[in-house]
């Protein structure tokens, strides 16, 4: 007697307003072929043929679609919405939406269960439940992006310990049970993370690493989610991407929906755009900048909150997407800051830098009626009523065009540069090493790079020495980081950087692997980005940013030196050491407690420290002074790094890699 076939999916009905629609049958999809069409549904439509569609199950998962009526269909995956024709194919993914006839008769493709131990595979066990990404997709997708930019297929991993659980099969992964007890178990640093604690006091001179599912709990005791930064009565809402999936942003934070007034700054382009302003709600208004230079992207990832009381100001690494929230090792900032009364200062340089990149993106202007404001229009100028004096970081932007002139230090790694050469650090970091961590690699050369670390050298010491060039290296995920990641070889499709970027001889030198277990994140592939000067445990300053290690992002001087060519919009965050005056209570936007919400308490004569930036596995050694307070940065990956070994491959996304990964895939 035949075994019956396995059930592999569903097909869920959905209502026109994508509700599920409890009216209509499930329509169950088993391994081998299926065929959906008109008498699957409960009206009598011709425009569906009786023999619609065809889809081809796989018991590991994926299914492949093929269109066999008259009429065409809508295939909607994550961003992607594609019209197929007869005879057309395409691969059908967990989440993606069918719509047999354009705009009706709607379903949502889900899998279940998937037990590789059926008829057609009895060698194998492995068994997991959520989201499954068509590689080959997701490569042919990611392709269609900017180098620079750093999109991405959603994978969506269900259950806390599942991940966990799949690494351990030895059946279907070839990561050594020592791999994996490496990644999940050891390191004295696991004990680190356990003990911080994250103190709001001084929550904006240090930065968020962001909730990764999947982990043990402790792993994420400390981070945040799009919840925590987008509450209470938020009045205004301006967010800057490069990515925006509105239907995952209204579902994974519900307190979008009721913010009077939102502007998404985005980087989409083609049919994404298109789709965003169909399912928008009315109230938004969407913007791209203008990218007058070929190759650039709108990058910047930012928030700015409204508030009754004073303003939100968020920078991140995050694109609006599923997969940056959920799986992937990404950082945060974020500091309130109260309006402006008859005693606050003229514009300090946050508040300067911010609007001259603000006044950079040309949004149009739209009028707000405020409480004890009145109308007003929200334009960048509008960001001066807001009190910055205390703001702990200073801004790195990068904006397109050819500077110049007076502009020429004012963006990119030129504006680092202008800072960090003001900046008096101590003696220890004299040559000391850097550290380049980012996503996406670009096309680089000896000579850029030697500008770059210039840059990124720049300071003095207090007998007003310089700081001498450090020697960097780029912590990068290894091919093997990829393969046994939370999510397998798909992670690879957000860390886009093709061969000929990444096997350049040049680079050799500089190749640092990806280790992050004191954060208990080594399995969660980093899109944050982040540079940095070290010594031990010690921090001459850090950067989180957007941006990738690329001229596009950074800027290139040319023109002997007198003009820095910049490419993408980019927004970072730059953490220093500082003097810094404490407070009976900090200013928030959304706490209730006391002092009153938004009410500023004038701090002790005299209550000062002065900042010492460290990461989480420094130990106090008694060398620290009365007067300095040691704020820990989340740093998420060791330092000193472990540089590459001659086993050790970088990763590139354009590779076949044959080994299977986790999942038992292959790449593409």
């Amino acid at each position: 007697m035949a075994a019956t076939p396995a059930k592999i999916g569903l097909l869920v009905p959905l209502r026109s307003d994508f509700v599920v629609d409890k009216s209509i049958s499930e329509i169950p999809i088993l391994e081998g072929v299926n065929v959906i069409g008109r008498n699957n549904l409960n009206v009598s439509d011709k425009r569906v043929s009786r023999k619609h569609v065809s889809l081809q199950a796989s018991p590991d998962g994926s299914s492949e679609l093929v269109v066999e009526g008259s009429n065409p269909l809508v295939l909607k995956s994550g961003n992607q919405r594609k019209k197929l024709y007869t005879g057309e194919k395409a691969a059908l993914l967990h989440g993606d939406i069918l719509e047999l006839v354009p705009g009706s008769h709607c379903f949502k493709y889900e899998l279940v269960c998937v037990d590789h131990a059926s008829s057609s595979n009895p060698s194998s066990n492995f068994t997991f439940k959520g989201k499954r990404t068509s590689v080959d997709e997701a490569l042919q997708i990611k392709k269609h992006r900017q180098a620079d930019g750093t999109g991405a297929i959603a994978v969506d991993f269900q259950g806390e310990h599942q991940n966990i659980s799949v690494m351990r099969s030895s059946s279907i992964s070839s990561c050594s049970q020592s791999e994996l007890a490496t990644n999940l178990d050891s390191c004295n640093g696991l004990e680190v993370l356990r003990q911080f604690h994250f103190l709001e006091d001084i929550a904006s001179l240090t930065f968020r690493l962001m909730q990764v599912k999947g982990l043990p709990s402790w792993v994420n005791s400390s981070s945040v989610t799009i919840k925590d930064v987008i509450q209470g009565d938020v009045l205004v809402a301006i967010l800057s991407n490069y990515m925006v999936d509105i239907d995952w942003l209204l579902s994974a934070c519900p307190a979008m929906k009721r913010i009077p007034h939102v502007l998404v700054v985005h980087g989409e382009s083609g049919a994404a755009v298109e789709h965003i302003k169909k399912t928008k709600p009315p109230n938004w208004i969407l913007h791209k900048p203008s990218l007058p230079i070929s190759y650039g992207t709108h990058h910047s990832k930012a928030m700015l909150l409204i508030y009754p009381k004073g303003l939100r100001v968020v920078v991140h690494t995050a694109n609006l997407i599923f997969v940056d929230w959920n799986n992937k090792t990404q950082g945060l900032w974020m500091q309130d800051f109260p309006w402006k009364d008859q005693n606050s200062g003229t514009g300090s340089p946050f508040e300067n830098d911010l609007v001259d990149y603000l006044s950079m993106l040309k949004w149009p202007e739209f009028s707000v009626n405020l409480p004890n404001v009145g109308h007003i229009n929200i334009n960048a100028s509008f960001f001066r009523k807001f009190d910055y004096s205390n703001a702990a970081v200073r801004l790195i932007a990068s904006v397109p065009g050819y500077h110049i002139g007076p502009n020429l230090k004012k963006w990119g790694h030129m504006k680092v540069r202008s800072i960090l050469e003001e900046f008096v650090f101590d003696k220890e970091f004299h040559k000391s090493p850097l550290i380049y961590q980012f996503s996406s690699l670009g096309s680089l050369d000896e000579k850029w790079l030697s500008e770059f670390s210039f840059s990124m050298s720049s300071g003095v010491t207090h007998d007003k020495s310089p700081l001498g060039i450090g020697k960097p290296l780029i912590i990068w995920p290894t091919v093997e980081d990829v393969r046994c990641s939370l999510e397998g070889y798909a992670a690879g499709s957000c860390i886009p950087s093709p061969q000929k970027n990444v096997e350049k001889d040049v680079l050799n030198k500089y190749w640092a692997k990806w280790k992050a277990t004191h954060v208990g994140r080594c399995r969660a592939m980093p899109h944050i980005k982040t540079y940095t000067r070290y010594n031990g445990q010690n921090l001459a300053w850090f950067l989180l940013t957007s941006a990738n290690l690329s001229k596009a992002a950074w800027g290139a001087l040319q023109k002997n030196n007198s003009q820095l060519m910049i490419r993408s919009y980019e927004l970072g965050v730059l953490f220093l050491p500082t003097t810094v005056q404490r407070h009976g209570s900090v200013f928030s936007c959304t706490a209730n407690g006391k002092p009153e919400q938004g009410e500023r308490v004038p701090p002790k004569n005299g209550d000062t420290f002065k900042s010492k930036l460290v990461t989480l596995c420094w130990k106090e050694n008694g060398r620290i002074s009365s007067s300095t307070e040691a704020v820990q940065l989340p740093v998420p990956y060791q330092l000193p790094p472990q540089p590459y070994t001659h086993e050790d491959v970088p990763w590139s996304w354009d590779r076949r890699y044959t080994k299977k990964d986790v999942y038992g895939r292959v790449w593409p």
